[in-house]
């Protein structure tokens, strides 16, 4: 092994007696290179080999390429790059095949070394690159994808880019993403050609080696892709992909058309097709070759004009397909345009009151869904209908009984409303839920709580709480609890709160920062009590926050009434007690903090 590494040293000789002649590195540079370079190798040449040692020797030979880059721009020197820069990148090069030969499953591997390849090797050595990877990962469609826009878009090579695909597509018949690259590339294949063919034609040149068809120029073979697509992937969803695609180029308006017209024959009991055809209403002009309107006032008016037409399709939409899918495309529909903003008054209140229909609508036929019913109440609320906010959500808990939404967007509803009946009404929710989904409730309880009852009352709903939620469920409530207590009651009522909880585990980190910060802000700040919670969070969380250690040692410190004679202790109890990675943190922290940073 010792010959192997020293003839590879050997072999970098020429390339570092260059760096060195041409001044872009000192005599005791060169060495530091080879003393690295040799344990590098010694390394990726051993019997047990490990990825990350060959992932270090790549990095390191990067780094060297980038410096020499960087070295050349300040010194104003471009020759000998062959002799150097080529010599690195192809010794680059054979430490990947190496390491991709070994590791052949690693993505990752194979797509760095395609890195490094698109931006130091040639386009032909990356060929070869891709070539090895899907030879190995021909299972995975987005490096066929990610290797067919190379050849398009880097090597300029359409037929290269339309083989990959077509070998891809034997592989995965039916992965829709692949169809949808493939049909794109055709379609940027025959604009390019337009372009040209109009280039030539400008130029008044010769077309004699233009040779290709009118039908090739109108995107037929991106035709026969969609064609095919269809009849392997069914579905409207992959339809309107296709469409949309098509409709980025201009040359397809015949091929959007077709696609279009068989979307609707073929898919019209899908919302997708329906939602697509309403939504196109948007794009079109009421009245085709007038000139834009110029006031607020026309344009809010056809915009209008424009939506009534995008309604009526949805309203035929859901006669035809009356569906729970329908109904929501519909309302989704609706709700986006109402939240679009508009100074027009009539056009927010045309858009409110559609929106307000179709929920009524969908209600009425029970083809609401969970989600539909909160965004109509947030909807309500907003606009301070109360009274059919609270209707709503009454209808929603009634078909989802089981559902936390819905009890807390009555509970919204019924504080926003300001209701004698909120405690009444969270009581028979805790009858109705498990006990463990029903922290958000107990938490907006006692929120409302604070505001609008007494402290005795807003505690009487924490100490409930804690009896009821159990488990990590309960860490979040005793967090709001001990807030809640340091705001009305300062420091003594969080105290007080602190003791009757330490014992009731598990908690949180800060649970405990939270007090020490509490004890922090008071005048006469005691250090006992800083010990004392250090020394509980300690318990809890001394085996894996390092933060806590140091933070304790800095307490001693600095800490007027603090015992500087303790921190050697609590540095030996933390070495005993912190576990692998947060021993070595905790270690570096308090090296640094002793060398006074």
């Amino acid at each position: 092994m010792a010959e192997i590494i020293q003839e590879r040293i050997e072999d970098r000789i020429p390339e570092l007696e260059q760096l060195e002649r041409v001044g872009l590195f000192s005599r005791a540079e060169i060495k530091a290179i080879i003393k690295k370079a040799s344990d590098l190798e010694y390394k990726i040449q051993r019997r047990a080999l490990f990825k990350e040692d060959f992932i270090n020797y790549i990095q390191y030979e990067i780094n060297l390429l980038e410096l020499i880059q960087r070295r050349r721009t300040r010194i104003k020197y471009s020759f000998k790059k062959d002799e150097i820069e080529h010599s690195i990148v192809h010794r680059i090069q054979g430490v990947f095949r190496r390491a991709s030969a070994k590791w052949k499953d690693d993505v990752q591997l194979w797509l760095s070394y395609v890195v490094f390849c698109k931006k130091w090797a040639t386009k032909a050595q990356l060929s070869k690159v891709f070539s090895a990877m899907l030879a190995i990962h021909s299972n995975k469609p987005a490096l066929w994808i990610m290797a067919a826009k190379w050849e398009m878009e880097d090597r300029l090579s359409s037929e290269s880019a339309r083989q990959l695909f077509l070998r891809a597509l034997r592989f995965h018949p039916e992965c829709p993403k692949l169809y949808q690259e493939y049909f794109r590339m055709e379609l940027m294949h025959a604009e390019k050609l337009r372009k040209e063919k109009q280039e030539f034609e400008k130029a008044d040149m010769d077309m004699g080696s233009f040779d290709h068809s009118e039908e090739i120029l109108n995107g037929e073979l991106a035709r026969i892709i969609y064609k095919n697509s269809i009849s392997k992937i069914k579905g409207a969803e992959f339809h309107v992909s296709l469409l949309s695609i098509a409709q980025l180029f201009d040359l397809a308006k015949d091929l959007q058309k077709e696609i279009y017209d068989d979307l609707q024959a073929m898919h019209t009991d899908d919302p997708l097709t329906w939602d697509y055809v309403a939504r196109r209403e948007l794009e079109i002009q009421s009245q085709p070759g007038d000139e834009q309107p110029l006031t607020k006032q026309a344009k809010a008016a056809e915009v209008g004009r424009r939506e009534e037409r995008c309604c009526a399709v949805y309203e035929e939409a859901v006669k035809t397909l009356p569906t729970e899918g329908m109904w929501k495309c519909y309302i989704n529909f609706c709700l986006e345009r109402f939240s679009k903003k508009t100074s027009s008054e009539f056009l927010r209140g045309k858009r409110l009151e559609r929106t307000m229909i179709s929920f009524r609508k969908a209600h009425e036929l029970k083809l609401l869904s969970e989600s539909q019913y909160k965004q109509w109440i947030e909807l309500l609320l907003s606009r301070d209908f109360f009274t059919e906010a609270l209707e709503v959500a009454e209808a929603g808990i009634e078909l989802f009984k089981d559902s936390l939404t819905m009890w807390q967007m009555k509970l919204q509803v019924l504080i926003a409303s300001k209701s004698p009946d909120i405690a009444m009404f969270v009581e028979e929710a805790f009858v109705h839920l498990k006990p463990q989904v029903c922290l958000p409730l107990w938490i907006s309880w006692a929120e409302w709580s604070e505001g609008a009852q007494s402290h005795e009352d807003t505690e009487a709903i924490f100490k409930k709480a804690i009896l009821a939620i159990t488990g990590t469920s309960s860490v979040t409530l005793k967090d709001k609890y001990l807030d809640w207590a340091y705001r009305i009651g300062g420091n003594k009522k969080a105290r007080t709160v602190f003791k009757s909880l330490q014992e009731n585990r598990p908690f949180s980190v800060d649970f405990f920062r939270k007090m020490i910060q509490f004890e922090k802000e008071q005048e006469s700040c005691k250090m006992a009590n800083l010990r004392e919670y250090y020394e509980r969070a300690l318990r809890e969380f001394g085996s894996v926050d390092s933060d806590l250690w140091m933070d304790y040692i800095k307490e001693e410190l600095n800490h007027p009434l603090g015992r500087p004679e303790n921190c050697g202790q609590i540095y030996w109890r933390a070495m005993k007690m912190l576990q692998g990675e947060s021993a070595e943190l905790f270690v570096a922290k308090h090296a640094m903090h002793q060398a006074g940073h």
